[in-house]
């Protein structure tokens, strides 16, 4: 069964950045788009960043200006480039791959840490 796995979480200073990456162990049917979602200790998960299959881009409020989500379609992977991190940044980090047709991927996570 595909899987997604993502990389690049870890433990920042405020102000500091991060690069998360994802990609598919396999073949993936056609896609109609890429996110970044996040779940904070004790919150909801929510949507961070999402990218179209024609590259149409839309972030949550907390995240424009900061992050900058992009794909590479030749190694069929997204990454979720995060600028001047803030400690409520802090979350498990989950990639999302929503298909045209079929179930929606979830990889199981990557967690960030903004912290002095």
């Amino acid at each position: 069964q595909v899987q997604l796995v993502e990389s690049g979480g870890g433990l920042v200073q405020p102000g500091g950045s991060l690069r998360l990456s994802c990609a598919p162990s396999g073949n993936i049917g056609l896609i109609k788009a890429w996110g970044w979602y996040r779940q904070a200790p004790g919150k909801q998960r929510e949507l961070v960043a999402i990218i179209t299959s024609v590259g149409l881009k839309n972030y949550a409020d907390s995240a424009k200006g900061r992050f900058t989500i992009s794909r590479d379609n030749s190694k069929n992977t997204v990454a979720l480039q995060m600028n001047d991190l803030k400690p409520e940044d802090t979350a498990v980090y989950y990639c999302n791959v929503a298909q045209l047709f079929g179930t929606d991927y979830w990889g199981k996570g990557t967690l960030v840490t903004v912290s002095a």
